[in-house]
């Protein structure tokens, strides 16, 4: 059985109002209040792969078939119609940590080395070739400053941030490098002045989570169920302040990373003891499936809400109607569209399958590492549409001073430094889906872009 915490909340009921991906501190670590590094590190140098800019000619067949046509107007959709790039290249540096137990996300590199090879044959950014420079974290500070000044000294324009624990700000902010991160990790990520990431990491969506608690669902009362582990301590935390916030009561039941059948359904009854207006599980992948088939055995009608890491087909497929009651913060109806097209074109070769397979919801952190380089991308393609040369710094500049950017696919607004609290921080909004018997997965009316601004903890 699980251990018991509690913590009472001011007790708030709001009716129902008219949102993969964020639990990576749940596979990077961190202490209880998510205050602390990952205790897991590794020394030795990092590890330095140059990319050489583009092929010159475009590859058959990259023409939306199937998906809707793409507007005309829509930069965030152009790309297959834009036609090799001949400008001066722009060299792009990539920090990522792999090769470390626990801290391995391959993933990330490859899709964001996918992503500029299919930049190189459709109009680059700004028109300019992309030279990708990567090297590899370890999960150490003193890895992470070898990278930032490893790629200083390659004389790049901008950095983009995989999944980097320790970024090295003052290397680069003295060398007047920008940087553009996939999602804040660590309490300094969301403060630093030194980068925008575009999306916000456990603080949003749980605060997500905690606002669709009470706005949605009318929760004054919730039961959840997490990992013991520090990642997953690290999610509750986030979690339980957000609840604070939002003045809800709360008790939180804690198992194992890897329960039994029997141990995932007492996690359930425990949890759901008191009868709660609202469930919350922090658990991923077979513990999606476990929590799932434990409530659903146990006859329990609460219902839950999760991230959009337990919507994936390897969760669903597994678990099927188990799944009815469930809703999922960070994702919407999957519909086939020309950014679906985009996608496939860019993740297949990735993949090493053929157009048309990629599994879009098992894709993991690669489904945040490629929207990254196309949206930068498209703030370069818009900066040279208005007359402008795509820099690093112009794009940097683009990102701090516009309030009209959306991430790509183009359907989440980006508003960078918006909340005080959190200045790093780009996205704030999500949106949120529901499983319905047969299968289907489908944003809840009215959910379809949940901002959490007037929300954070």
């Amino acid at each position: 059985m699980g251990t018991r915490t509690q913590r009472q909340g001011r007790s708030r009921a709001i009716g129902a109002a008219a949102v993969v991906v964020a639990l990576v501190a749940a596979a990077c670590g961190g202490d209880d209040d998510g205050d602390a590094a990952p205790t897991t590190t590794a020394a030795g140098p990092p590890t330095t792969v140059a990319t050489s800019a583009p092929p010159t000619t475009a590859s058959a067949g990259d023409a939306a078939t199937t998906a809707p046509s793409a507007p005309a107007d829509d930069p965030n959709l152009a790309f297959p119609s834009l036609a090799p790039p001949e400008g001066t290249p722009m060299v792009v540096g990539l920090v990522n940590t792999e090769g470390t137990p626990g801290l391995d996300f391959p993933e990330i590199r490859l899709a964001v080395a996918g992503t500029v090879d299919y930049l190189n044959e459709h109009g680059g950014i700004g028109g300019r070739p992309v030279e990708l420079v990567t090297c590899t974290a370890k999960g150490s500070p003193e890895t992470s400053q070898a990278c930032a000044q490893e790629l200083v000294g390659n004389d790049v324009e901008l950095v983009l941030l995989g999944l980097d624990l320790f970024p090295d700000y003052a290397t680069y902010t003295a060398a007047g490098v920008p940087v553009v991160g996939m999602l804040p990790v660590l309490p300094g990520d969301y403060t630093t002045e030194a980068a925008r990431f575009l999306t916000g990491g456990n603080a949003t969506v749980m605060a997500a989570i905690a606002k669709v608690a009470a706005e949605h669902f009318g929760a004054s009362t919730v039961g959840i169920v997490s990992a013991d582990n520090p990642g997953a301590n690290s999610s509750l935390a986030a979690l339980t302040a957000a609840l604070d916030q939002a003045g809800i009561t709360y008790e939180a039941v804690k198992g194992g990373d890897n329960e039994t059948d029997a141990g995932f359904q007492g996690l359930m009854r425990e949890a759901a003891q008191g009868d709660p207006d609202l469930l919350v599980s922090l658990y991923a992948d077979a513990g999606c499936i476990g929590t799932m088939r434990g409530r659903a055995s146990l006859g329990i009608d609460i219902p839950v809400i999760t991230t959009g890491i337990c919507a994936s087909s390897e969760v669903l497929d597994q678990v099927g109607d188990d799944a009815l009651g469930w809703s999922f913060v960070g994702v919407s109806t999957q519909e086939e569209t020309p950014s679906t097209e985009i996608l496939q074109a860019i993740m297949a070769p990735v993949l090493g399958v053929e157009r048309g397979e990629v599994d879009s919801t098992a894709l993991g952190l690669a489904a945040l590492a490629m929207p990254m380089a196309l949206t930068v991308a498209v703030i370069g393609n818009t900066i040279g549409a208005d007359g402008g040369e795509a820099t690093g710094q112009a794009i940097d500049e683009r990102l701090g001073s516009s309030d009209e950017l959306t991430s790509w696919p183009g359907d989440v607004p980006m508003q960078c430094g918006a909340s005080s609290a959190y200045p790093a921080v780009c996205g704030f909004v999500f949106p949120v889906a529901e499983y319905r018997e047969g299968g289907e997965v489908t944003t809840i009316p009215g959910l379809d872009a949940v901002s959490v601004l007037d929300s954070l903890p």
